[in-house]
């Protein structure tokens, strides 16, 4: 699975260390929820969403020729 469930603490704060993140990331929050993913070298990342909620994460991966 690309995306990782991030732990929020007890008073739902999200601390993250930069430091021991992937060089190129993506935080999504959505409905008291967070997850992240690195991102691809080439690619599309589309994030849908539907009713102010985020639905579904598209990455349309390519290589340059």
């Amino acid at each position: 699975m690309r995306l990782q469930e991030v732990q929020l603490d007890s008073a739902n704060n999200l601390k993250l260390d930069i430091m021991k993140l992937p060089p190129t990331c993506v935080i999504v929050i959505s409905d008291g929820k967070a997850k992240l993913s690195e991102l691809p070298a080439f690619a599309e990342t589309n994030i849908v969403t539907h009713g102010g909620k985020v639905k579904r994460i598209r990455w349309n991966e390519g290589e340059e020729f």
